[in-house]
């Protein structure tokens, strides 16, 4: 009987996960209201919290972070300072999920104080720890956090956890390989230079003809005019991190103090320059050493190709598990509260995906986009489940070769820089997230200068990304600083992001791959 295609698996398995995620999503369960009375007192604060049919429960704490760490729903309070006097909110809210698995308790819930929405997420390690330290979630942790949608959620987080493990237990010794390996064959430093100089040039070019996409469908649908964030309202200001500051740390970053610590952190651009510098003097030293060396990166790459086909064949096990973890664990009633922005983020992807990168396809590679995306669809499949394009660089680099018949020496070097580099789906969704809560924490359209300002801190905290779920999140604080935006404004996108990362971690993937193409077509 002949095997199913790897495609047609992960396309199944992403049906069937998303199918199984509806039936035991639990849906969002409506926590009892409270009161939250905070008073300043000699040396700190004391809360009462109350709700309906219960005693009143005080606290007392030393600082404002003491108190935010415990109630990170009254941030909005602390705002415009710590309150002089004593203030009464009424705080109601969902619980989104309960995840009880067997290391740790997370819950995500959203809270609207004084009708401003949060969500946050708390852990704890047993029910025991959660109990001490967060004492009101005990009733709701025993009636919603055990049954079997909690329990499907935590099976499946587990198991699709476990196989992006395996994607990154051969991400970095294959970097390495193929890097080195493929600088080596090129022969000649020159040839390295003319690589290298086109890749980059394509890399930014797409990176910002992606941010300038979601930039112009910002302003088009202006998703965030009459929406409210966390973080009130207020004006846009200078923020704390220069462009030249966030370049000149990423430069930092392409200098490793200590290769071997970087391999064990991770950090890519790290193990990405130092491979490359290792691959050119392998070209530079030449005769018999460069030879034995060339063979040891040649083996060693043979190896780990080998190894990853067989973590690859398991990748329909992981989407299932992804699928079925995402759909499950998210709220509807967030989506509704940030449609408009959600749907922009999709029409600038759905345009960088199908009409910029396409054409580049059909017109500079001279390659059909159709045929072409079809090679490459287990990879982008994958990228999409698992939200991290690190981790489908093993799969992505089988399509370009097998798939899509792109020599290795193209591959070994543009799609390891890619991932690490090149995240067009990242840069235009910081651009498209920060302009949504300037326009929803100003009421009026970013100014011009500091969309200019957002388009090139966005390129740059772009470059320096994690390959990993909600690395965006973690560069778009650098954005937000930079226009003097509140970071407390990101609580809420929280709630939709792990489906706009899956989107976003697809469109890095085949930007990576249709650079192979066009770098292939004038090697």
């Amino acid at each position: 009987m002949k095997k199913i295609p790897l495609h047609f698996q992960i396309l199944v398995a992403l049906i069937a996960g998303t199918i199984l995620g509806i039936i035991f999503n639990p849906g969002e369960i409506s926590l009892e209201d409270q009161t939250l009375t905070v008073s300043p007192v000699a040396g700190g604060f004391e809360v009462v919290q109350k709700a309906a049919e219960q005693d009143p429960q005080e606290y007392e704490f030393t600082d404002r972070e003491q108190l935010l760490k415990r109630f990170p729903e009254l941030k909005s309070l602390f705002n415009t300072g710590d309150p002089e006097k004593t203030v009464s909110v009424k705080v109601t809210g969902r619980l989104i999920h309960i995840v009880d698995s067997a290391r740790k308790i997370s819950l995500t819930y959203s809270r609207n104080v004084d009708q401003k929405k949060t969500v946050t997420s708390i852990s704890a390690q047993s029910g025991e720890e959660l109990e001490k330290q967060y004492p009101e979630w005990k009733e709701d942790y025993e009636k919603y956090g055990t049954g079997i949608s909690q329990t499907v959620m935590a099976v499946s987080k587990w198991l699709g956890d476990l196989f992006l493990r395996l994607l990154k237990m051969v991400t970095i010794p294959l970097i390495v390989t193929s890097l080195i390996t493929g600088i080596a064959s090129l022969g000649n430093a020159t040839r390295f230079g003319a690589m290298f100089s086109r890749t980059l040039l394509y890399y930014f070019s797409t990176s910002l003809l992606a941010i300038f996409t979601g930039i112009f469908v910002v302003n088009l649908i202006r998703p965030g005019i009459g929406a409210e964030l966390p973080g009130g309202s207020g004006s846009l200001s200078s923020g704390t991190d220069s462009v030249g500051s966030i370049f000149l740390e990423m430069v930092d970053r392409l200098v490793p103090t200590n290769i071997i610590h970087s391999l064990g952190e991770g950090e890519f651009l790290s193990i990405i320059s130092f491979s490359m510098l290792t691959g050119i003097f392998i070209i530079l030293v030449g005769g018999k050493h460069a030879k034995v060396l060339t063979d040891f990166f040649q083996a060693g790459f043979e190896v780990m190709m080998r190894m990853t086909m067989f973590v690859i064949s398991l990748a329909p096990i992981g989407v299932l598990a992804f699928m079925v973890y995402a759909v499950s664990s998210q709220g509807f009633e967030i989506f509704q509260t940030l449609a408009w922005y959600m749907v922009a983020v999709f029409l600038a992807l759905l345009i960088h995906a199908v009409v910029i990168l396409p054409c580049l396809l059909k017109f500079v590679a001279r390659r059909s986009p159709v045929k072409f995306a079809r090679a490459m669809s287990p990879a982008l499949m994958t990228a999409f489940s698992t939200a991290s394009s690190n981790g489908t660089l093993p799969l992505t680099m089988t399509c370009v070769e097998e798939n899509a018949g792109i020599s290795n020496e193209v591959s070994s070097f543009v799609l390891p820089l890619g991932a690490t580099i090149n995240m067009d789906g990242t840069a235009l969704y910081e651009a498209v997230a920060v302009m949504f809560i300037a326009q929803a924490y100003t009421g009026i359209v970013m100014p011009l200068e500091q969309q200019i300002l957002v388009a090139v801190t966005a390129l740059l905290a772009s470059i320096g990304a994690a390959g990993i779920p909600h690395a965006g999140l973690v560069m778009m604080a650098i954005v937000l600083q930079a226009v003097g935006l509140p970071l407390e404004a990101q609580g809420v996108i929280i709630a939709v992001d792990r489906v706009l990362d899956m989107c976003r971690t697809s469109v890095n993937v085949w930007s990576d791959s249709c650079g192979c193409a066009i770098i292939e077509r004038y090697r």
